[in-house]
C-alpha cells in the first residue's frame, strides 16, 4: 500500500493497535465522504528502485548541458570555471545539511562562513556592510528599492531599461503590492539616457537603479549618473553589478553608490538550469539597520576567543512585524559558502585574471564575428564580457544554426527591446578558447 515507507504490515498493525483504531482509513474518518477522492490515484504501478533509477536517468539525458555544448550564452547567468575545491567543501556534510541558524550562536561554523562571505562582498563592492545574502540578483534589486523607500519615505523608483528585463519584472511585482511607483528610463544606444533621467527625477524619487556592466554588457558611467542622482533630488543611488567585473573595474562604493546589489552566480555557482542562485546586497554603515535579513558580526567569547553572533536580525520572525524591514527569509547559505570559497581560492590577482581574460576574449570574439561585415556591432560602447551584434539574419535562425553545431548562444534582444530587431547577445568567459571563438565566428558566417 505504501511501497516507499519502510514499515511492514506487522509494524502497521502494532501502531494501529497502540493508538486504538482498527484501520488506516479510520484515521481519516473526520473527512466527509463527499470531499474524498474515492478512487485510486491515476498513477502507474509502483516500480523497483532499478526501474525508477533507469527512468530518471532517461529523463535527465533529454537535457543538454554545457558539458556537451560550448556556451556563449549570458544575459544574467554565466559559464565561468569553478575550481574543484568549491564543490569539495560545500558538499561536506556539516555545510551541506546545515540550515538557517535559529539558535544562532550554537552554529559557530555557519556564522563564521556567513561573516567571511559578508566581509568579502563588502570589500569587493567598496561598501561597509553586506548582509547574509538574498535569493538572487532580481530580488536583491527589489529589496534594495524597498529599502530605499523605507529610508527616504518616498514611493517612487526610477530604473534604467538597460537593467536586466527579468530583474525589472521582479521589481514591478514587488512595487505593485507595496504601492511603489516604478518609472523606466529608455536607453540611449545601449546606455542609460541621462537627460531622460534628469527630467524624471522628482521629490517623490526614493532611488535610481542602474546596472553596470548593463544587460548589453556595456560599462555605464556610474560616477556621472551618481552625481546626477545625488545633486538633483538627493535620492539614493542603487547599482547592480557583475561581481567578476570588479576584478578590473572600480568598486561602485568609490563611484558614489549608496546600495550595491548583484547576482552572485558567477562566484563559483553552476548554471544548474536556472538556480538556486545568490543575491548580494551591501550598504554603508548609515543604512545598515535597514538591510533585509541578517548581519553576522564578530566578537570574543568570555575566554577571549574569536566568536560570531547574529548582530542584526531585521525580519519579522525575530522582531515585531511592524518593525521588520522585509519579509524575505532564508539566506542562500550554501551558495554564500561557494562564493566565499571561490573568492578566497582566486584571491585578488586571480579575480583580476579571470576578469581580464573574459574581457580580452570577448573583444576578440566581437572582432572575429564582425570582421566580414555580415554582422555589425549593435552599439559602439566599452563593454566587459558581453556584447550585442545585429545582421539581416533573424535571431531564431542564429540560435538554431549554432545549436546544430553544439554551440549555445545568440540570445535574442528583440523580445524585450523591439527597437533592436535581429539584435543578439553573446557572452564570453575565461573558459572559452581561441578555437571555440573562431568556430563560433565561422558557424555564424555560414548561417543564411
Amino acid at each position: 500500500m505504501y511501497p516507499y515507507i519502510p514499515n511492514t504490515k506487522d509494524d502497521e498493525k502494532r501502531m494501529l493497535e497502540y493508538i486504538g483504531v482498527d484501520s488506516v482509513d479510520h484515521l481519516f474518518s473526520d473527512i466527509p465522504q463527499n470531499v474524498r477522492l474515492n478512487r485510486e490515484l491515476n498513477l502507474p504501478p509502483s516500480k523497483s528502485e532499478l526501474e525508477v533509477r533507469r527512468n530518471i536517468i532517461g529523463l535527465s539525458n533529454e537535457n543538454i548541458s554545457t558539458t556537451q555544448l560550448t556556451c556563449f550564452l549570458g544575459a544574467g547567468a554565466y559559464d565561468h570555471y569553478i575550481p574543484s575545491i568549491v564543490g569539495h567543501i560545500i558538499s561536506r556534510s556539516e555545510f551541506y545539511t546545515s540550515y538557517t541558524p535559529y539558535q544562532a550562536e550554537i552554529s559557530q561554523g555557519t556564522l563564521q562562513n556567513i561573516f567571511e562571505y559578508q566581509t568579502l562582498i563588502a570589500n569587493l563592492t567598496g561598501m561597509d556592510v553586506a548582509n547574509a545574502s538574498l535569493y538572487d540578483g532580481g530580488t536583491a534589486v527589489a529589496e534594495a528599492a524597498y529599502m530605499a523607500v523605507n529610508i527616504t519615505r518616498r514611493n517612487q523608483i526610477i530604473i534604467s531599461k538597460t537593467v536586466n528585463p527579468q530583474t525589472r519584472e521582479v521589481l514591478r511585482t514587488y512595487a505593485h503590492v507595496q504601492n511603489i511607483e516604478v518609472i523606466e528610463i529608455d536607453d540611449d544606444m545601449g546606455v542609460t539616457n541621462v537627460d531622460l533621467l534628469k527630467n524624471s527625477l522628482s521629490d517623490k524619487t526614493a532611488a535610481v537603479v542602474v546596472q553596470s556592466p548593463n544587460y548589453f554588457g556595456i560599462i555605464e558611467d556610474l560616477e556621472a549618473i551618481g552625481e546626477v542622482v545625488h545633486s538633483q533630488k538627493k535620492a539614493l543611488f542603487i547599482t547592480s553589478v557583475d561581481p567578476i567585473s570588479l576584478g578590473i573595474l572600480k568598486a561602485p562604493g568609490e563611484l558614489g553608490a549608496d546600495i550595491v546589489v548583484g547576482e552572485g552566480q558567477p562566484l563559483g555557482i553552476p548554471l544548474q538550469f536556472g538556480g538556486p542562485y545568490l543575491g548580494f546586497i551591501a550598504v554603508n554603515k548609515a543604512h545598515m539597520r535597514k538591510l533585509p535579513g541578517r548581519i553576522v558580526g564578530q566578537t570574543v567569547d568570555e575566554e577571549g576567543n574569536r566568536a560570531f553572533v547574529l548582530t542584526l536580525q531585521a525580519r519579522e520572525q525575530h522582531i515585531r512585524r511592524e518593525k521588520a524591514t522585509s519579509n524575505i527569509c532564508s539566506n542562500q547559505g550554501l551558495n554564500t559558502l561557494a562564493a566565499a570559497v571561490y573568492l578566497v581560492t582566486l584571491g585578488k590577482e586571480g579575480l583580476r585574471e579571470v576578469a581580464t581574460l573574459a574581457t580580452q576574449k570577448a573583444h576578440y570574439a566581437m572582432k572575429q564575428i564582425t570582421k566580414s561585415g555580415k554582422y555589425k556591432p549593435l552599439f559602439d560602447r566599452p563593454f566587459f564580457k558581453e556584447f550585442a551584434v545585429t545582421s539581416d539574419v533573424p535571431a531564431d535562425d542564429i540560435r538554431k544554426g549554432l545549436l546544430k553545431e553544439n554551440i549555445l548562444g545568440g540570445y535574442s534582444l528583440e523580445k524585450d527591446y523591439p527597437q533592436y530587431k535581429n539584435g543578439v547577445l553573446f557572452a564570453v568567459t575565461e573558459k572559452r578558447t581561441k578555437e571555440e571563438i573562431d568556430k563560433l565566428s565561422a558557424v555564424l558566417e555560414g548561417i543564411k
